[in-house]
């Protein structure tokens, strides 16, 4: 069986997991928290030398590893991503915005905030994060306010990715309300069967 390995809290792990679950994957959860060292042991650097997750393993024993190439991979031959072409090039156009313009700070300022609870010991970064990620929800809401989805292709792995950490942006301390595109499409892709919500923090 597919064994991923992820935190359960983690935008980029939930990614992984629901494409799995999407495309009618059977997999093992290995709950593996990063901030405990546990991405750093002998045993998973054995699987992912760089330190991170999510990782999955095939049955096979091949490792896929960097959330989005996750995606990418089991959504082949799917409605989650388009065949080979411009309206495929529009999707990795969101891929490639995800994690240099938008998952950088969106996620970081909900790790900082909601999980480990430091925002306070660095109030730079928490400025840089509130000010970048901002930018990258009135982008998509640019998109978003006259569109139901961020490519022409309908739904597909472009939402998946920047609905990770979307959804949950206001443990990071944005407020969706401000974006009321971006609002639209959360609950649009929210209520597709087989999309589950990410965990939140307690408390």
């Amino acid at each position: 069986m597919i064994a991923v390995y992820g935190m359960a809290v983690s935008g980029n792990c939930w990614k992984a997991a629901q494409i799995l679950r999407l495309t009618g994957h059977a997999f093992r959860w290995v709950e593996t928290d990063g901030n405990t060292g546990a991405t750093r042991t002998p045993a998973f650097l054995a699987i992912n030398p760089n330190g991170k997750v999510p990782a999955v393993v095939l049955e096979d024993g091949a490792v896929i590893t960097e959330s989005n190439a996750i995606l990418l991979h089991f959504a082949e031959g799917t409605s989650w991503l388009p065949a080979p072409g411009l309206a495929r090039t529009r999707v990795m156009e969101w891929l490639f915005f995800e994690q240099y313009s938008h998952e950088p700070y969106i996620a970081v300022a909900r790790n900082l905030r909601s999980y480990a609870r430091t925002a306070a010991q660095f109030p730079e970064r928490m400025a840089q994060c509130m000010e970048r990620g901002a930018q990258a929800l009135a982008l998509m809401e640019r998109r978003l306010a006259t569109h139901d989805w961020l490519t022409d292709a309908g739904p597909s792995v472009a939402d998946l990715s920047l609905f990770a950490y979307t959804h949950v942006a206001d443990e990071g301390g944005f407020d969706l309300a401000a974006y009321p595109g971006v609002a639209a499409w959360v609950a649009r892709l929210a209520a597709v069967p087989g999309v589950e919500g990410l965990r939140r923090a307690a408390g």
